[in-house]
């Protein structure tokens, strides 16, 4: 077994889960006594601007090269997608308990493992099945039995 660096898949992933798990936090505390569509405007500008930074101050915004017709397309698809799950889950946390809205969300793991089957030919091993299976089982079992 090799050493798990940078470059790894599986640190980032984890980075990511530890991120939005703060992020859903954050976000609750952040929405109180806003109207939770100004607060996704909020949040949206913040990103552009440092995602922006990081481009500039690594140079990666000199020289992009080309972006192909498709790129561009399921881009702005992922995009679109993006806003409306952020003013959901903004409006969701507003209404709700984090510890509740969270799990739920979480629910995009299954869907996720669906649709990558369904659309991009993915093929879950049982035992992705059954991870993915008790991940919705989960959800369900904290968001209404909770």
């Amino acid at each position: 077994m090799s050493p798990i660096s940078l470059s790894s898949w599986q640190v980032w992933a984890v980075l990511s889960a530890v991120f939005a798990a703060l992020t859903a936090i954050f976000a609750k505390v952040g929405v109180e006594g806003i109207n939770s569509d100004l607060a996704t405007l909020i949040r949206t500008v913040i990103v552009l601007i440092t995602l922006s930074l990081i481009l500039f101050a690594t140079g990666q915004l000199s020289n992009p090269g080309p972006i192909s017709p498709k790129s561009w397309i399921f881009l702005v698809l992922s995009a679109l997608g993006t806003g409306a799950s952020w003013l959901c889950y903004f409006r969701a946390l507003k209404l709700g308990p984090a510890t509740l809205v969270a799990p739920i969300d979480k629910l995009s793991v299954v869907l996720v493992a669906l649709f990558g089957v369904i659309f991009l030919g993915e093929r879950p091993s049982p035992y992705g099945w059954i991870g993915i299976a008790l991940i919705a089982a989960g959800a369900v079992l904290i968001a209404f039995k909770g």
